[in-house]
């Protein structure tokens, strides 16, 4: 899972970015009401996207160049 995110297009890498985040959100309303299947999933969720996020920022530097 780690590197799924590197063969993506910059458009690819933004939808995803949004799609985790809102997962991420949607698991930390769960974790509020008190019902969380997999408490390590927010760790995972915020390393993906924290891949995500550097890919964009690489691919946005190399596209100004």
């Amino acid at each position: 899972m780690k590197n799924s995110f590197k063969e993506l297009k910059l458009e690819e890498l933004v939808q995803k970015r949004e799609e985790l985040r809102k997962k991420y959100f949607e698991l930390r309303f769960q974790a509020v009401v008190g019902h969380v299947e997999n408490p390590l999933m927010k760790r995972t969720l915020r390393r993906q996207i924290a891949r995500v996020e550097t890919l964009i920022g690489q691919r946005g530097a190399a596209e100004k160049r």
